[in-house]
């Protein structure tokens, strides 16, 4: 759940593990930040998928559109504000709870707090580990440009200006 999010966002991973072909996806115009660090986001396309809320007693279906990005995330999918209208649902952060209408009351979809918690460690870590990418691809560039001129004799040695020459043996 995030009703921070203007996008419904899948990640492409479960897009795989659910059988579906990336031809399947068509042309997004959209770019974003806030998903990745400092990064904006070029999605792989996007595609229109049906998601289902609730039991066989009292449930609601509708097709919603999922930008597919190509990285891995701490999720399988993020839920935005489209679905929320969608769905007229109402999400309340502090209990991790998902309210909705259906045709035979309202429906209730909900985690658990340790698994809120596994969620938000592995997304600092997937984080951690972009930045840290980032930050080694940035240390190399500065590494090359600094590195000595590779036209010099390895092992020779060539004294600074206004040497002075002292005996050893005396």
């Amino acid at each position: 759940m995030d009703g921070g999010s203007g996008l419904n966002i899948l990640y492409v991973d479960m897009l795989d593990a659910m059988g579906i072909e990336r031809s399947r996806l068509r042309p997004s115009g959209v770019h974003f930040d806030g998903v990745v660090p400092g990064k904006q986001v070029v999605p792989l396309g996007q595609i229109d998928l049906p998601v289902t809320f609730g039991d066989p007693s009292n449930y609601w279906k509708e097709t919603l559109t999922f930008e597919v990005v190509g990285f891995k995330g701490a999720y399988h999918a993020i839920l935005g504000r489209p679905c929320y209208a969608k769905f007229m649902a109402i999400p309340n952060y502090t209990y991790l709870k998902l309210k909705m209408p259906g045709p035979k009351g309202v429906i209730t979809i909900g985690s658990t707090f340790q698994r809120a918690y596994e969620c938000e460690v592995e997304s600092c870590d997937l984080a951690s580990k972009v930045i840290a990418i980032e930050e080694l691809a940035h240390i190399r560039v500065e590494v090359v440009e600094q590195a000595p001129d590779s036209n010099r004799k390895v092992g020779s040695f060539e004294p600074a200006e206004g040497v002075k020459e002292i005996s050893l043996d005396s």
